[in-house]
C-alpha cells in the first residue's frame, strides 16, 4: 500500500490489518438477528427502501449494521490506492493462480485436476447453518 509519493500508506495498512481481525462469526450470527429479515437480500433497497428506519429492524440489527459499516469502511480505505493499485494487484494474483494446461505435461494436468477435485470436495458440500426462522429466498419467484 503505497501513496503517490512512494511512501507506505499507514491508514491503508491499518485498515487492512483491522479487516483481517474482523469477527466474521459475529457478523454472520448478527445478520439473522431480526426474525424473517435478511439485510443482504438482493434488491432489498428497491423492494423496501426504508428498512433501515424501521425501529424494530434497526434495533435488532444494530450490532450487525455497526460491524458491517466498519468492514465496508475498511474495504473502501484499503482499496483507495492510487492508479488502481488494489485492482491491479488482485488481477496479478489471479493470473498467478491461473492454470494453463495447453502446454502442460501429463503430471501437471493430473496435479491440477486433483487440486480442483479437492477444492470441490472441500467447498461444494458445505451445508448452510441457518436458524429455524430463516426461509430460502428465491429472487423473482414471489409465489414460492
Amino acid at each position: 500500500f503505497r501513496d503517490e509519493n512512494g511512501t507506505i500508506s499507514d491508514a491503508r495498512v491499518e485498515a487492512a490489518k483491522a479487516y483481517l481481525k474482523t469477527d466474521w462469526a459475529t457478523i454472520r450470527r448478527e445478520r439473522w438477528s431480526s426474525p424473517g429479515f435478511d439485510p443482504e437480500e438482493p434488491f432489498l433497497d428497491e423492494k423496501n427502501p426504508d428498512w433501515k428506519y424501521d425501529p424494530t429492524i434497526s434495533k435488532d440489527l444494530e450490532l450487525y449494521l455497526t460491524l458491517k459499516g466498519a468492514v465496508d469502511e475498511q474495504i473502501a480505505t484499503f482499496k483507495s490506492g492510487p492508479n488502481d493499485e488494489y485492482t491491479r494487484a488482485e488481477n496479478a494474483l489471479l493470473m498467478c493462480q491461473r492454470v494453463d494446461l495447453w502446454c502442460a505435461g501429463e503430471r501437471e494436468v493430473q496435479a491440477a485436476i486433483q487440486h480442483l477435485y479437492m477444492l470441490g470436495r472441500r467447498f461444494n458440500d458445505l451445508e448452510p447453518d441457518n436458524p429455524d426462522y430463516i426461509t430460502e429466498f428465491y429472487p423473482g419467484a414471489s409465489d414460492l
